[in-house]
């Protein structure tokens, strides 16, 4: 699913990514971790196409993406991928249902099929009676549950999340981890998450420690 090959990434005179060889297979769940500094984020905003590297390839699910045009660069992250924050990114002008539509409308599917697709997550995730609440009404657990919902709406191959649990309490934090795997194991998806929540890790198939841009 992905296949990254040589990968640097320097900002000015800072060299954060070192050259990361990488491949996770299809159906993975796989965590990143390490010190603050360690190059986890960066990697993933790369493999996420929401920054470019200096030197190498990256490959997901089959698709050189060094290969593709600015528009369909943006189609593909569309479609193909999800995205989960630590602190959500929700639109707080808009619902949780009118949250997690928004990839499914950008990517100018039928609005009825969307909508639907939306409640139908929404209830699986337990917030059937929140459908019309705006973030500022969601507790913290509920807002991270929204944005996981707008991560699927698209059915992507591929999930990726930074510090998921970073901004949970310690019962949100399990319920997300119960979560998380559940998804992989149900939908059949590849999970990619940096994290520095040890317990987090613990649950996914395989850790992957950075240490000064590079894997160790």
């Amino acid at each position: 699913m992905i296949r990254l090959t040589g990968i640097h990434k320097s900002f000015g005179q800072l060299e954060v990514l070192k050259g990361i060889d990488l491949h996770i297979k299809e159906g993975e769940f796989v965590s990143i971790v390490g010190a603050s500094g360690a190059g986890k984020t960066t990697l993933l905003q790369i493999i996420g196409t929401l920054d470019t590297d200096n030197e190498g390839e990256v490959v997901i699910n089959g698709v050189n993406i060094k290969k593709l045009s600015d528009k369909e660069l943006s189609a593909f992250r569309n479609k193909q991928l999800g995205f989960v924050f630590q602190f959500h990114q929700l639109l707080p002008e808009f619902t949780a249902l009118e949250n997690v539509c928004m990839p499914g409308l950008i990517a100018r599917r039928n609005h009825k099929e969307v909508e639907e697709k939306a409640k139908e997550l929404l209830t699986k995730l337990g917030l059937q009676d929140r459908f019309h609440h705006k973030p500022n009404e969601l507790s913290g657990g509920e807002k991270q549950r929204v944005a996981v919902a707008r991560a699927l709406i698209n059915n992507p191959k591929l999930i990726l999340a930074d510090e998921p649990s970073g901004s949970l309490d310690s019962g949100n934090k399990k319920e997300l981890h119960s979560l998380l795997r559940k998804l992989c194991n149900d939908y059949g998806l590849t999970i990619l998450l940096v994290t520095h929540d040890n317990e987090l890790a613990e649950t996914s198939d395989r850790i992957i420690t950075m240490r000064d841009g590079m894997i160790v």
